[in-house]
């Protein structure tokens, strides 16, 4: 068993509803600390599968599932086992009286490739496949069909007990015999005790079965095997007189089925004899043929008249000029004049462009001369703006001085200050300035708008150039092709003669298809008539194919009308002589049938000396009452055997019950457990002592001495030491190659094939040192590489968890544990 999802809610410590999905945690661990609910976990998977928790002390702890302040209580496990995957659910209420009673309880077996992470969490009912079990009554036995173990071999198979391990170990042999008692369920031999007993009141209910159907057996002594005998004599020679006298019976029947034939195919020869006639029309068949034939050869003389007008027609059109060429040369004449003309008109484009291009020369020429004079104006300009402004400056420093006052440029006295001018020189030079400009920026406009038009005009004088050249090479290349050709008007007759030939040739074989299309009617018309020669000729071959047994003569295949007078004829000569065969056939015929009626009365008469009524059919009845004679016989000695197999079974049974009495006496005595646990106990020394020798890497294997364990230390020179001497690592992996060993044993004693997929260690490891704690982590990783089972830890110490590689962690607080996966 290997679970895959649990769902709990209103479970114990878990009120809210919670999910465990264990589906590829192959190597897993419950941590949380004490009190948190691991162990909660396990209890669940235990009362879903089984109603029951190993610490409740039975059903009547049933109120331990409730949560506290809750009313009921769901879990629900999905789980796999042997390869099949099964849900199963558990609901217990709290009623008004404060009993907790189970509610519901259910297996499933589930449809193959469902997905169990798309189930409900609301633990709502649902329809998960097919109901193995609906009521907590049905659940037992469904269980243990489905997980093939007993809640108490589960417990110690799957969910191992907490602290028995190393007691099992070290345990007294007297405290040992009863752990291994009350683990591997020996009480089951008490049940075979039971079982013995009933055994045995039921072979002494089958020894008085045995004697009322021995009591039930009469007619079977002798006198009436002898009388069945005899009977069965008398049939046997009924049957082999009635074989022998049914061939006789077969062979008249048949001679008379023979005569009767040979009349009957008589009387059919002359009917067919007698049907052969000649067929109205065949005279005309044949003429049809001739005329129909006629008609298509003078058709086909027509076709051929047709056929050479048009090749001679065929042949004048190919002698004369080419279509196409006449009409190219036409077009070219055409293409010429029309070329010349625009040829003429590009030429005259062409001077009066030339014409303006030199006028727009001319006045670009002018524009760039008035252009520069006007730049040289503006030049001046500038330059008479300068000298103003230095006027102007002179003219200010002689508003401050007098005659004789020292220059404020030179410092040299001035003997006479100049008159001041009135107005002001730069004033009047700006004005010039702004004149001479606006005149430039004039001329500058006009010189490029002329520049403009005189390349736009050169651009236009080139393309006309151009176009000049290109309509003087085309003209050029007409000329060239027209050189040599006939003149535009005999062109014109020519193709005028073409077109006359052309329109002959058409009316020809117009003519030549409407001469093929009546002659393909008169083939089809002697067609017609050939195939109805042919059908006509095909009923003759059939109706002298029907007369073939008869000898017919020879047809003349070149006259169908003969060939028919021929045939008549001759068939009814051939009637005349079978009607004078008839009579003499006939007496044949009555002659068999009385032969056939005599046997016919003969073996009547034999079924009538056996006491049987005359039948159909002699042979089956004989046969059938031979074997009715046999099958009463073969009965009676069937009766007589079975009555000397029940006296062996009366024997058979009275030993049973003589044995189960003993067997039920023997398992009442001590002495007999006692030897079923010393070879329980072999077996599970024998199996741990492997498991070991595994875990510890070939170092221990694992024995026992009147009731002790020892440990063989391979790395020691084989000694053999006690187990209490070991290490607490090396205790725990010795008590755990016990529990395996003796989880497998259980699952040998199971009812059914036990499918072990996992196992959970609820054990506690707190009390480990370091490398103590690291020897068990590392052996429950070998444990968990062999990769046969799932393996489970419930443990609250963190060095052990971080070494697992899937943890669900348990918390809990006020109001509800939950659960939490980390790692992978």
């Amino acid at each position: 068993m290997r679970p895959m999802r649990l769902d709990l809610a209103g479970f114990t410590v878990f009120r809210d509803e919670t999910t465990i999905d264990f589906t590829d945690a192959d190597f897993f661990a419950l941590v949380g600390p004490t009190g948190s609910g691991k162990s909660t976990v396990l209890d669940a998977i235990c009362f879903a599968l089984y109603g029951t928790v190993p610490r409740w002390g039975g059903t009547r702890g049933l109120g331990n599932a409730l949560a506290p302040s809750a009313t009921e209580a769901r879990v629900r496990l999905v789980f796999e086992s042997a390869g099949a995957r099964y849900v199963a659910t558990r609901v217990v209420r709290r009623d008004s009286r404060g009993n907790v009673k189970t509610a519901g309880a259910g297996l499933q077996l589930m449809p193959d490739g469902f997905d169990v992470t798309k189930l409900d969490t609301g633990l709502s009912p649902e329809d998960l496949g097919e109901v193995v079990a609906g009521t907590p009554a049905e659940m037992d036995a469904a269980v243990l069909a489905a997980v093939g173990l007993p809640y108490e071999q589960f417990t110690s198979c799957v969910v191992l007990p907490q602290g028995q391990f190393a007691d099992f170990l070290h345990a007294r042999p007297a405290t040992r015999q009863q752990i291994l008692v009350n683990l591997l369920g020996l009480g089951v031999y008490e049940e075979v005790q039971k079982r013995a007993t009933t055994r045995a009141g039921q072979a002494e209910a089958k020894l008085e079965a045995v004697d009322q159907l021995l009591a039930g057996l009469t007619d079977i002594d002798d006198a009436t095997l002898e009388r069945a005998t005899a009977h069965l004599d008398r049939m046997r020679a009924l049957t082999e007189a009635v074989t022998v006298a049914v061939p006789e019976l077969d062979a008249a029947r048949a001679s008379a089925r023979e005569v009767t034939a040979a009349l009957a195919a008589l009387d059919a020869d002359l009917a067919v004899l007698g049907a052969v006639r000649t067929p109205d029309g065949v005279a005309e068949v044949a003429a049809a043929v001739a005329d129909a034939r006629a008609e298509a050869d003078a058709a086909a003389s027509a076709v051929g008249l047709a056929e050479e007008r048009e090749e001679k027609l065929r042949g004048e059109l190919a002698a004369a000029d080419d279509e196409s060429t006449l009409r190219l040369l036409l077009r070219a004449y055409a293409d010429r004049e029309q070329l010349a003309g625009q040829a003429e008109q590009v030429r005259a484009a062409v001077t009066a462009a030339g014409a303006e291009h030199e006028a727009a020369v001319r006045a670009l020429t002018q524009a760039r001369t008035a252009a520069e004079q006007a730049e040289a104006e503006l030049t001046a300009a500038f330059q008479a703006h300068e000298e103003a402004k230095t006027a102007d400056q002179a003219a200010a420093l002689r508003a401050h001085l007098s005659d004789g006052d020292p220059c404020p440029v030179c410092e040299q006295p001035v003997a006479r200050v100049p008159v001041v001018p009135a107005g002001s020189a730069v004033a009047r030079a700006v004005a010039a300035g702004k004149s001479a400009r606006a005149a430039s920026e004039t001329a500058k406009r006009v010189l490029a708008e002329r520049d403009a038009a005189a390349r736009e005009l050169d651009r236009v004088l080139l393309r006309a150039r151009a176009e000049y050249d290109g309509l003087q090479a085309r003209l050029s290349e007409l000329d060239d092709r027209l050189a040599g050709a006939a003149s535009v008007e005999t062109l014109r007759e020519r193709l005028t003669e073409q077109a006359r030939l052309r329109q002959a040739l058409d009316e020809a074989a117009g003519a030549v298809r409407a001469g093929r299309e009546a002659a393909r009617r008169a083939r089809g018309t002697v067609d017609a008539a050939q195939e109805r020669l042919r059908a006509a000729w095909r009923h003759f071959d059939g109706t002298r194919d029907g007369l073939a047994r008869f000898g017919p003569p020879a047809a003349d295949r070149d006259d169908l009308a003969a060939a028919w007078t021929a045939l008549a004829g001759w068939a009814r000569s051939e009637a005349e002589r079978r009607r004078s065969e008839r009579a003499g056939l006939a007496s044949t015929v009555a002659e068999a049938e009385a032969v056939a009626t005599a046997v016919a009365a003969r073996i009547t008469g034999l079924f009538a000396e056996a006491g049987l009524p005359a039948p159909d059919d002699p042979v089956r009845a004989a046969t059938v009452a031979h074997e009715r004679a046999e099958h009463e016989r073969r009965r009676l000695v069937e009766r007589r055997e079975q009555a000397a197999e029940l006296r062996q079974q009366r024997a058979e049974h009275e030993r049973q019950a003589q044995v189960a009495r003993a067997l039920a006496g023997h398992l009442r005595a001590n002495n007999f457990e006692r030897w079923l646990l010393a070879e329980a106990l072999d077996l599970l020394v024998d199996g741990a002592s492997g498991i070991l020798r595994e875990l510890s890497g070939g170092q221990y294997d694992l024995v026992h001495d009147k009731g002790e364990f020892f440990v063989v230390d391979h790395h020691d020179a084989g000694l053999r030491r006690g187990v209490r001497t070991l290490s607490g690592g090396e205790t725990f992996q010795a008590s755990l190659a016990l529990a395996l060993a003796l989880s497998e044993q259980l699952a040998g004693m199971s009812t059914t094939a036990a499918s072990l997929e996992s196992i959970v260690l609820d054990e506690g490891f707190g009390t480990l040192d370091a490398a103590t704690l690291d020897t068990v982590a590392a052996t429950l990783e070998n444990l968990a590489a062999r990769g046969d089972r799932m393996v489970g830890v419930v443990t609250h110490v963190p060095a052990l968890a971080e070494r697992i590689p899937v943890r669900f962690e348990v918390r809990k607080d006020a109001r509800s544990a939950r659960v939490e996966r980390t790692g992978r």
